[in-house]
């Protein structure tokens, strides 16, 4: 019975070999944490403007970027296959951003494309969770400030002109 016990209480451990120490584990949760918070932050600005990828839907985006790639380099896998890993994580997320973008073709309007900056967005965010598991953290930090100036201060100016451009026309 000791022996079962023992030998049970090894394999489990065995299977949590891949956190060898408390520096590997802190590395894994920053880059982790990391990741769903700055997908998280374009999340919260795309949801507080009423699109439909929102929140959770950034969050699991940047950190399953993340992971993808933080396990890949846990793995052991050279530069090149490193580099493949990452074209796959945003191959991959751009079929999840095609599915965003809709086409409608209204019956007393011209054709309308919506959805475009949601697949961007959704793009961008598999980036910033690619940089946070490479622990590029600064890089991530810095792309997401970028992202939300661009998704939150172009809308802005992009108003005021079209408001411009209809007052003179008028």
């Amino acid at each position: 019975m000791n022996d079962t016990l023992n030998t049970i209480t090894s394999t489990i451990a065995s299977e949590f070999s891949d956190v060898p120490d408390a520096a590997q584990a802190t590395r894994i949760v920053v880059r982790l944490f990391l990741a769903a918070v700055l997908g998280g932050l374009l999340g919260w600005q795309r949801e507080a403007n009423g699109k439909a990828a929102g929140l959770r839907t950034h969050m699991l985006v940047a950190m399953g970027s993340s992971l993808v790639v933080l396990v890949s380099l846990q793995s052991g896998v050279d530069t090149a296959n490193a580099a493949r890993v990452v074209q796959g994580v945003i191959t991959g997320v751009g079929f999840l951003g095609a599915g965003a973008i809709l086409k409608s073709d209204g019956e007393n309007s011209a054709p309308h494309v919506k959805g475009l900056t949601t697949a961007a967005g959704l793009w961008l965010t598999a980036a910033i969770g690619v940089c946070a598991g490479l622990g590029e953290e600064a890089t991530a930090v810095i792309s997401t400030i970028f992202a939300l100036l661009i998704l939150s201060v172009i809308p802005m100016l992009t108003k005021n002109s079209q408001s411009r451009q209809t007052t003179k026309s008028e």
